[in-house]
């Protein structure tokens, strides 16, 4: 009996254990994935209890500590009214969070919906991938803009504004999926049997839509952060004196050379959050897509060989 059959023919507790192990040491052995999962994790700490370390509040003024250095009283330093920047980092750090989880949300289930009725109906895709494209067709932060002076600077426009944006992406790459798990066999054999069209799509095509809509939401998370900060660095984001990366950023400019630490420390919390992103949205695509690992695979085979 060969291996092969014994390990067929072992117990189911046993090869779900035996899964479980290899399951787990692709994970722990996937640097990208645990480097921006421990970012991520201190970072959540921070967001969750970091107000709870300092007896400021984010739009609390002191005019006579105005521009300090960082100190014992203020690790950040202060800001041109006197508020603590660490304070007000902290907080601009949660709302963009906040920020990008919902837009990651929200432009991933329209853009689902999208990509699936497109693949699915011929008279649909047309119209939807013409709009898709027609946004396209934007620089998307000056789209941004231009929702914005529209609807105005509030929290939630930036949320609606990133999340049209980010809608035809998503909707793209969700049809590109759809379409190849149409030509499938078994999708073939549930028209044959008399499967709704509608049970077709939400039943069997959209599970198999879902490793590449979580890939793609981790970078939406990163970029949509990233957008909200230049939006409100523009003055079109999240409106003053509210705490965020972006406007703290707007706020630093014009004292980067007497106050370094204004901009500095809200723009390390900011590339923190989106390195941290990158780096798990790269490790979750090689753990996710065989074939992104058997390329890299190879690359590393081929760079020992010619060394």
């Amino acid at each position: 009996m060969s291996a092969n059959s014994g390990a067929a023919l072992a117990p189911a507790g046993l090869r779900s254990a035996t899964n479980r192990r290899l399951a787990f040491k692709r994970i722990t052995h996937n640097r990208l994935l645990v480097t921006g999962a421990f970012i991520l994790f201190l970072l959540l700490l921070l967001i969750s209890f970091g107000p709870l370390l300092t007896p400021y509040g984010p739009l609390q003024i002191d005019p006579v500590n105005r521009l300090k250095g960082p100190s014992l009283a203020h690790p950040f330093g202060t800001d041109n009214f006197g508020r603590d920047v660490f304070t007000r980092a902290v907080y601009g750090l949660r709302i963009s969070v906040i920020v990008g989880l919902a837009v990651t949300a929200i432009s991933s289930l329209i853009g689902m919906l999208i990509g699936l009725l497109s693949a699915s109906y011929t008279l649909l895709d047309h119209i939807l991938m013409r709009i898709c494209d027609g946004l396209f067709a934007f620089p998307s932060i000056l789209l941004a803009i231009s929702i914005m002076a529209a609807l105005g600077p509030r929290p939630v426009n930036v949320v609606i504004a990133l999340s049209i944006i980010f809608i035809p992406s998503v909707a793209r790459i969700i049809r590109a999926k759809a379409l190849v798990v149409r030509e499938l066999t078994y999708i073939e054999a549930l028209h044959a049997q008399g499967a709704s069209r509608w049970r077709i799509i939400w039943i069997h095509m959209a599970p198999n839509t879902l490793s590449p809509l979580i890939i793609q939401a981790t970078f939406i998370f990163a970029v949509s952060i990233l957008t909200e900060a230049s939006l409100s660095f523009l003055g079109a984001g999240i409106p003053s004196p509210a705490p965020s990366l972006g406007n703290m950023l707007f706020d630093g400019k014009n004292v980067i050379y007497n106050a370094w630490w204004m901009t500095v420390f809200p723009g390390s919390f900011l590339l923190l959050v989106v390195l941290g992103l990158n780096l798990f949205g790269d490790g979750l695509r090689d753990l996710m897509d065989p074939h992104a690992r058997k390329a890299k695979g190879g690359k590393r085979r081929g760079k020992r060989a010619v060394a």
